[in-house]
């Protein structure tokens, strides 16, 4: 039996965070609430999510010094197994959990609440030596990166190009954004060649392009963004131009078919201790302004309107 996750598309408003403080034992009460909690939240799964929480963990216990907040890197996909087996209580994503991981919570009691927390564009980069691939069409890069490809040099994509070695980057097979690309680009999640270098560390996907004359690789454009001196960003042709990813392109849309939400899934029984809600209702609060702070696009405006009462 398939278990089911309830999503809350949008997120809060301070206004509806005092409301719904108010409404549970007084907005004055507040201070004295949270300067009283302890315990450990814990938090593990996706490295492109992994910055927002990451800063919004480091903000909440300057507040709240007696709550402990841990947050891993093992992946969208390693983090559900953890959150699925109750190890954790919060599980970043950067792809929507699968039929498949929900009845694996469904099996351990675990009931996920789905929070969009940010938009990400993926970002598809080369080094900065790298002086002809500024624009890749979608069909190229399937070409490169389809099981069987047959392209093995740069000459090989387009006959301009030199007929040097490609080297390939890119997450892991347990990285949302691993299976995010393989679809969006590919056309099937998880189906890629195999002959690339693999890690759930964007940062060793820093070095490696930013070392490889030849190389070509992919991850969220907000560790783009913390490495423009290292890395050079390549625009995507789906059909109508080029588009870069920005904050602009990825909100509108216009950066396709690579522009995705990004989010965070709470246990509901883990939301019964208090450090835990009040750490999501922090999240939620303060993610409009930590959200651009590490490089990714907060929700529009009228997405902050949802009450956090649906956060019990």
């Amino acid at each position: 039996m398939k278990g089911t996750v309830k999503r809350v598309s949008a997120l809060l408003a301070v206004p509806a965070l005092v409301a719904a403080l108010a409404a549970c034992g007084g907005g004055e009460s507040r201070i004295e609430s949270e300067a009283a909690l302890t315990g450990t939240v814990r938090i593990d799964g996706s490295s492109t999510v992994f910055p927002v929480s990451e800063a919004v963990a480091e903000e909440f216990q300057i507040e709240n010094r007696a709550v402990r907040v841990t947050v891993g890197i093992s992946g969208t996909g390693g983090g559900f197994k953890k959150f699925c087996a109750g190890e954790t209580d919060i599980s970043d994503a950067s792809r929507p959990i699968k039929d498949s991981e929900m009845e694996m919570c469904a099996a351990n009691g675990i009931e996920p609440i789905e929070l969009t927390v940010a938009y990400d564009g993926l970002a598809v980069m080369v080094n900065p030596q790298n002086d002809f691939a500024s624009c890749m069409t979608v069909d190229e890069l399937k070409r490169i990166w389809e099981p069987g490809s047959r392209v093995s040099t740069w000459r090989d994509v387009r006959p301009e190009w030199p007929a040097e070695e490609i080297v390939l980057y890119g997450p892991g097979t347990d990285s949302g954004t691993f299976d995010y690309f393989t679809e969006a680009i590919v056309g099937e999640e998880d189906f890629s060649r195999p002959d690339f270098t693999a890690s759930e560390d964007d940062n060793v996907l820093v070095q490696g392009i930013a070392g490889d004359k030849y190389a070509l690789g992919y991850f969220g454009y907000a560790y783009y963004a913390e490495n423009t001196d290292k890395l050079k960003l390549v625009g995507i042709d789906a059909g109508e131009g080029c588009v870069t990813p920005n904050p602009e392109s990825v909100q509108s849309g216009e950066y396709q078919p690579l522009s995705r939400p990004l989010y965070v899934y709470v246990s509901k029984s883990a939301l019964e201790r208090p450090e835990v809600t009040a750490f999501v209702r922090y999240y939620l609060s303060s993610a409009s302004e930590l959200v651009p702070q590490v490089g990714y696009v907060a929700l529009d405006a009228q997405r902050y309107q949802t009450a956090i009462s649906e956060i019990r």
